[in-house]
């Protein structure tokens, strides 16, 4: 299923609305956090670099856009309590959960499963597959309390059609896939939403990573397909659950 990529920012359409964003420091991550903001959403930054976050705050609030709050977590090393934490945290500040992107991931390497190093494997799964589970389980119960709340997972087309050599990457994007499937299944009684998200081709650190001989000047720019982010937090998309979405 696709989604419209000329989504317009009508104003405000996103007041009231609380929403996570990880990875919300750099790329398309920052991208979605600004077109958020924009739309009038108070946006929970999380990143594992508090200069970043603070960098790509400053943005926001120079803007105009509704202030978010910074909230450091490196998934990575974020054990059960810490997702415990953050959620008193969210019901104290703010009683509720409308959104849920998560964003952040790493690439690991691009090699055979054969040469696979097995700690950089862990680390992989453990920000892209665990963490997401994790923070996920940790934050229904506040999502739960929204009138009309949303999980995106962003995922990858390695994450849908199996490519060789992308590893620890490819695999956890297709347990992604998986997790969103299940959890649409099991909220779908709910007020929760849960769709996959495979933004395409972006000019990011991490494409350039992936792609490295690549001309990065070709692709689109994040903030050319974070509208998409918007329209899919608005009430417009209250009625897509349980999709594979792409850009």
């Amino acid at each position: 299923m696709n989604i419209p990529t000329n989504y317009k920012i009508i104003g405000n359409e996103l007041t009231d609305k609380i929403i996570l964003v990880t990875g919300a420091n750099r790329g398309f991550g920052r991208a979605m956090t600004l077109d958020l903001a924009k739309a009038g959403a108070t946006v929970i930054m999380l990143g594992r670099d508090l200069a970043s976050l603070e960098a790509v705050y400053d943005e926001v609030t120079d803007a105009g856009y509704q202030e978010p709050m910074l909230y450091p977590l490196d998934l990575e090393g974020a054990t059960p309590e810490h997702y415990e934490q953050l959620q008193a945290d969210l019901l104290t500040n703010f009683g509720h959960l409308d959104g849920l992107i998560h964003n952040a991931g790493i690439i690991g390497t691009m090699m055979p499963i054969e040469q696979y190093d097995i700690k950089l494997w862990y680390s992989v799964m453990q920000i892209n597959v665990n963490a997401v589970f994790m923070l996920t389980q940790a934050l229904i119960p506040v999502l739960n309390k929204s009138k009309d709340a949303r999980v995106l997972f962003l995922s990858s087309s390695v994450g849908r059609d199996a490519r060789a050599y992308w590893g620890a990457y490819g695999v956890s994007k297709f347990a992604i896939e998986g997790l969103s499937k299940t959890l649409s299944e099991e909220l779908e009684k709910t007020n929760i939403r849960v769709n996959s998200l495979d933004p395409g081709r972006m000019r990011t650190e991490m494409r350039r990573t992936a792609y490295p001989a690549e001309n990065a000047d070709k692709n689109p720019l994040p903030e050319n397909k974070s509208l998409a982010i918007v329209y899919l937090m608005s009430e417009t998309a209250e009625g897509i659950n349980g999709e594979q979405l792409s850009l």
